[in-house]
């Protein structure tokens, strides 16, 4: 399947038009992370670390840690303690958050709340 370009000739295009939108979302979720870590950090003398790759972000600030990982839209966040939860980009750019409770199911924030609150947990 592609787009005609000129009689003959097609670009192939992907299935789903969002697989290009989930990593420009995911590379702009890790800079909010750097951005908040660094704000909250400014009167501490800790700073944390931000790892990104395709698939995953790692938030370390001392003995506390976030990872996330994604596949395409999904993102599955986890906690030193433990504590993990489900997460979804929307096309919107915001994150479904709470993913598969039902009290709050499909509660939208935009990225940058989300990003804040984990950024003020971490240098806590």
């Amino acid at each position: 399947m592609g787009i005609a370009i000129e009689p003959g000739k097609t670009i192939a295009t992907p299935a789903d038009p969002n697989l290009q939108l989930w990593p420009e979302l995911w590379v702009s979720l890790a800079s909010l992370l750097r951005s908040y870590t660094a704000a909250h950090g400014l009167n501490r003398k800790q700073q944390a670390t931000i790892e990104l790759g395709d698939e995953a972000i790692i938030v370390r600030a001392g003995d506390r840690w976030l990872n996330l990982i994604r596949h395409q839209a999904e993102i599955i966040w986890t906690r030193e303690d433990g504590t993990r939860g489900l997460m979804r980009f929307t096309i919107e750019g915001r994150l479904q958050t709470h993913v598969g409770h039902e009290e709050k199911e499909d509660a939208e924030e935009e990225m940058d709340m989300q990003a804040e609150a984990w950024a003020r947990e971490l240098m806590r």
